[in-house]
């Protein structure tokens, strides 16, 4: 009866843990308060029909597809109250509005899932409420300071409080967990409820054993029995849901967001990139740091697949679309199965016609436009996923064992997805050595290469992942790897670039396999500035789309 009082008492703190006089502030009068460009903002999406190929679906495959759509719309619903515990008071004071750009506030509303624009380093576009860095994991008061000084009073409390599945809340003076399973209980049972009927319905066992096992999950808040199912998966309708990434959690990277892709895999095209997995130590081995550095004991199961995206939910579903992700990110499961890899086909096509080769026209020299492909784009996203499986991860620091994630904190997200990058391009060079790489792929590689830095350096130049992106054009331009002429086009160097990539490799590898905080803020205070050669350049961009508004027309 204690145990139960007590999460009650904390559940109805959580309903509140964001309440108070800046919440209030948020939402009164909201509708009087929307940006005047909203609409200008809605236009930086190009909205695309996300179509999929069902045509090898049966008609099992498709009735099983259906439940999982209806069952990952519930993410969508706990990634809001993630986001910012009051955005269901304010999407309801937002359906309420007559203001004139009304309809174009709800529709970037639901693109940025609440109040913050993505695109502009999450400052307002309704209200001036600033964006809590805790996101709707904390109290919307909390700093790291204040945590930080509770967790050194109270170390017992540091497992549960720091837990990747629980919301911190004040209780008194003390801070409390209340775990997923208690504070999203209301979304988390119906989608239990369609993947187990799904499970039920498949003749696919190891989709089957996956839902199961993933429904169990939501309510132990153990994912590791059902991170290693996933691996295993192999169904021509396939689904990754649950909590994954933290970079939503500003105050510390603890906290992970829930999200959902539901696919139709394409046996064709994960075959033709599958042999690449094989080649995972090898290029482990091949990293430019010491062999005390090295991951040599992870698992390289590595399975790769290429997919079409049928419905997408949550996480995922804020700003600019995913397409292609590196999961889990378990250490555990990394150091026994490896990690799968996998591409959204129709993502990737639509990003590229619509907007990384338009980019590439308007900044880009024409010797390199000319050289921008399909191909390299897809390999290089391909080569960005495999990296994410490579180099350091469980580390030991000052005797202590821990992983990189937990050293570098706020900042891992950011200097993982930029050494994903140059590592990406350091391995697909590596291999073209080994004969593994068209020739084609490798012509075209250095300026595809450039021009997605671009496209991603536009999602927001000085917040925490275009500060990665930034790290690489300052650092590359500084060794000459990079050079812009006096009509300020960029151009690539082949003499140099390959030399650039690894000794920026280097860096970035050493401060993860040293666990270096300090380290890694230095190397993004020097270099994730952006020169006035490429604020000119992104300034060129303004009629290019930023990213793509996705519909999924198939999704019942």
């Amino acid at each position: 009866m204690r145990s139960t009082l007590l999460v009650m008492t904390l559940l109805l703190s959580f309903g509140c843990a964001q309440s108070g006089d800046q919440a209030e502030k948020a939402t009164e009068g909201t509708t009087l308060n929307i940006a005047d460009d909203v609409g200008e903002r809605l236009k930086q999406y190009a909205p695309h029909d996300m179509t999929a190929d069902l045509s090898a679906l049966s008609d099992e495959d498709r009735a099983v597809l259906d439940l999982l759509v209806d069952g990952s719309r519930n993410m969508d619903e706990i990634f809001l109250r993630q986001v910012w515990a009051d955005n269901p008071k304010l999407r309801a004071d937002l359906e309420r509005s007559t203001a004139p750009n009304s309809d174009a506030a709800r529709a970037y509303f639901a693109i940025n899932f609440g109040p913050w624009d993505r695109l502009d380093e999450m400052r307002p576009f309704i209200g001036d409420l600033e964006h809590p860095p805790g996101a709707g994991y904390y109290p919307i008061d909390a700093v790291q300071e204040e945590i930080e000084a509770y967790l050194d009073a109270h170390p017992d409390a540091r497992d549960n409080l720091s837990g990747l599945t629980a919301v911190v809340i004040r209780d008194g003076d003390d801070f409390a967990a209340v775990p997923y399973s208690e504070a999203f209980k209301e979304w988390l049972e119906p989608a239990a409820a369609k993947m187990r009927e799904a499970a039920a319905m498949t003749s696919h066992e190891s989709l089957r054993r996956f839902l199961d096992s993933r429904a169990d999950a939501f309510f132990s808040n153990d994912y590791y029995q059902s991170d290693k199912d996933w691996m295993d998966l192999d169904s021509p309708v396939e689904i990754t849901i649950g909590p994954y990434e933290t970079y939503e959690d500003g105050l510390f990277g603890w906290k992970s967001a829930f999200e959902s892709f539901v696919t139709v895999t394409l046996p064709e095209e994960s075959e033709a990139l599958a042999r690449f997995k094989a080649e995972l130590p090898a290029l482990e081995l091949n990293l430019p740091i010491p062999e005390e550095h090295k991951n040599l004991d992870r698992g390289s199961e590595s399975p790769i697949r290429v997919v079409d995206l049928v419905f997408a939910a949550g996480d995922t579903k804020a700003g600019v679309q995913t397409l292609a992700f590196n999961l889990p990110n378990d250490e555990r499961v990394r150091e026994e199965k490896g990690s799968k890899k996998v591409i959204l086909r129709n993502v990737l096509r639509a990003k590229y016609d619509k907007v990384l080769l338009p980019i590439a026209q308007r900044v880009m020299a024409p010797e390199d436009v000319e050289r921008v492909s399909f191909d390299a784009f897809l390999s290089e996203v391909l080569h960005h996923e495999l990296s994410h499986g490579l180099g350091p991860g469980l580390i030991t620091v000052d005797g202590r064992e821990t992983e990189v994630r937990l050293e570098l904190r706020d900042l891992y997200s950011t200097l993982e997805e930029a050494k994903a990058d140059v590592m990406g391009t350091y391995n697909t060079l590596a291999l073209a050595e080994r004969g593994m790489i068209d020739q084609r792929v490798l012509d075209t590689l250095e300026p595809t290469y450039l021009a997605g830095l671009f496209r991603s350096a536009r999602f927001g130049l000085h917040e925490a992942h275009g500060r990665g992106t930034v790290s690489q054009f300052t650092y590359l331009l500084e060794k000459g790897a990079l050079e812009v002429s006096e009509d300020g086009l960029f151009r690539t160097v082949s003499e140099k670039f390959p030399s650039a990539i690894r000794d920026l490799l280097n860096l970035m590898l050493m401060l993860q396999a040293t666990g270096d905080y300090d380290g890694t803020k230095e190397f993004l205070d020097t270099y994730g500035k952006a020169t006035p050669e490429l604020e000119a350049a992104i300034a060129k961009l303004e009629e290019v789309p930023v990213d793509v508004r996705p519909s999924y027309p198939q999704a019942r």
